[in-house]
């Protein structure tokens, strides 16, 4: 009777991780550009109440058919699968009763404002077909904005109103796009593909749709909104906003955990990391006084890129170099290549100083790795080599490209699974700074030093994350403290706490993360002793998919089988 019921149970899973991942790209076209699928190239989302509750609806009607298939029977894969088609649902209905969509629309980092742009990026106009779905785009952007602008008003009526920094950064990231001169405006500019008489097609649309949209989106930020928006940085002094942080925790870690005991944990982390970089410091003649090697570092010669083409070009020489001695440390490696560009300049102030976005899912496009040249002074060599290795080689390209290539997962394990798995994904980048250092990758003890106040950066985060949201620090005071402690420079420190106050909880799957990678390595290695496989477990760690964190720590030993 088993036999009979496994094939149907498991068909079921599939079947339903189908089926969810198709809508989720048809009520987020602008995903499926992302992933290379061109069926929905001449539609944007819909921010309106009627697309709200389409994507409500779908979320319900998940978790319900999720929670009804059983669990006996299923293989590991199935059953991971459908348990985080659940967490997934029941964390987005729990997001749209708190009505979380009222604060991502006023968004520095990511907010709509930089959709048009983004999608110049993703989304060729080099057939006429595909020219043709771009403009339809570009008429759709007025809507797209005025239901964006709608959802300000809504939040005025709540009070869940964004913090007035992130506003005041939307505001000014919003007059310099308007700024920019039509005749070298950024979407006609940047799109791929085009010829100039196509350009010039676009350059009208642009005139006609997309700048009156975003004025008309301004002029409400600008208004009520404004002067409605929180004073204080931290979530705690929105409405029920004890609970929204909690939430937060949750969505972007999958752990249950108290902000005071993530504080503290970030407070022990930050001490163990002091004590290493105080080894390099005494080496180089400065005791332990790290501060101040760190500061020698400032005018060390070749440590400064002179523009920000050395900046990019100096990236793509650490890649290739991790590529090189990859084989030693994993079985597989992407197929996928990763292409190095400086972040636009319309938006590098507001930027992290690195990110990475992932390839085309069939293959048409590469992983873009992005390097931040803004204030060129403060971007050192020192510090770009850790976070080339986070973001792209051995980091984020490998985990993300290695998941979207691995043949038996579905495409929603693929591709969808990254909406309940932020902790593992930034925790492997993470846990890629330090494995880099075991690839013999760091050019110097400067860089090894830079590894390290990239380390406590992260552990930084999880006391400047709970601070902020949670025991209600002030803005200066994080920026003070990622200064002195985690060793940022002025500009990284303003725009980094500026981020984590835009985006709740996210600060916190880095380390959180990372520890669990940590842990589990240590754990299996002292199982298996000098049988331990570390091509195996790295394998096994991304072989996959993304994966809530419990789930990692439960089915990871047994995926690493000890050896014969």
């Amino acid at each position: 009777m088993t036999d009979a019921l496994e094939p149907t149970a498991a068909n079921a899973v599939n079947d339903l991780a189908e089926r969810f991942w198709e809508a989720i790209l048809e009520l987020n076209p602008t995903t499926a550009t992302f992933y290379g699928d061109a069926r929905y190239a001449g539609e944007l989302e819909d921010p309106s109440p009627a697309g709200r509750a389409r994507t409500r609806a779908l979320m319900e009607r998940t978790a319900r058919e999720a929670a009804a298939i059983p669990v006996d029977g299923l293989s590991t894969e199935d059953r991971i699968t459908r348990d985080m088609l659940q967490v997934v649902a029941e964390l987005q209905i729990e997001e749209d009763d708190q009505g979380l969509h009222q604060l991502r629309v006023v968004d520095q980092m990511g907010g709509p404002q930089q959709l048009m742009p983004q999608l110049t990026q993703f989304q060729p106009v080099d057939t006429p077909d595909r020219l043709e779905a771009f403009m339809d785009r570009l008429r759709a952007y007025p809507a797209f904005m005025a239901a964006n602008a709608d959802i300000l008003t809504e939040a005025l009526h709540s009070g869940l109103t964004a913090p007035s920094i992130v506003t005041e950064r939307t505001i000014a990231q919003i007059e310099r796009l308007l700024a920019i001169p039509i005749d070298q405006a950024v979407v006609p500019a940047s799109v791929q593909g085009a010829s100039d008489a196509d350009r010039e097609r676009i350059r009208d649309l642009v005139r006609e749709f997309v700048y009156p949209a975003d004025a008309q989106f301004l002029e409400t930020l600008r208004g009520e909104y404004r002067h409605a928006s929180r004073e204080e940085p931290g979530i705690w002094s929105a409405p029920n906003g004890e609970q929204l942080y909690r939430t937060a925790i949750r969505s972007w870690t999958t752990l249950e955990m108290d902000p005071q005991e993530i504080h503290e944990i970030g407070l022990e982390q930050l001490q163990e990391i002091e004590a290493e970089r105080r080894v390099i410091a005494r080496a180089a003649g400065f005791g332990d006084d790290t501060a101040a090697y760190r500061a020698s570092l400032d005018d060390a010669p070749g440590n400064t890129p002179a523009t920000k083409d050395e900046l990019v070009a100096r990236a793509r020489e650490d890649i290739e170099r991790a590529m090189a001695v990859a084989p030693r440390f994993f079985g597989r490696l992407p197929r996928a290549g990763c292409e190095v560009r400086p972040v636009e300049e319309y938006k590098e102030k507001d930027a992290p100083f690195a990110y990475y976005y992932p390839p085309a899912a069939d293959g048409s496009r590469d992983g873009i790795y992005y390097a931040n040249g803004f204030d060129l002074p403060s971007r050192k060599y020192a510090k770009l080599a850790s976070t080339t290795y986070h973001e792209a080689a051995p980091g984020h390209h490998f985990q993300i490209t290695l998941e979207m290539e691995t043949e038996h997962l579905n495409v929603f394990r693929k591709l969808g699974s990254r909406m309940v798995g932020g902790a593992y994904v930034e925790g492997w980048g993470l846990y890629s700074e330090r494995l880099a250092d075991e690839m013999g990758l760091y050019r110097s003890e400067a860089e090894r030093f830079g590894m390290l106040d990239g380390q406590a950066w992260r552990a930084a985060r999880l006391v400047v994350d709970t601070g902020l949201h949670a025991l209600r620090w002030e803005r200066q005071r994080s920026i003070d403290f990622l200064r002195n402690d985690a060793g940022l420079s002025e500009t990284d420190a303003v725009i980094e706490t500026d981020r984590y106050i835009c985006w709740p909880g996210q600060a916190l799957t880095y380390k959180l993360g990372q520890r669990v990678i940590e842990q589990l390595r240590r754990e299996i290695s002292a199982r298996d002793g000098s049988r331990f496989d570390l091509r195996e477990f790295h394998d096994q760690v991304l072989g996959h998919g993304s994966l809530p964190l419990a789930t990692l720590e439960r089915e990871l030993p047994t995926w690493v089988a000890t050896p014969a």
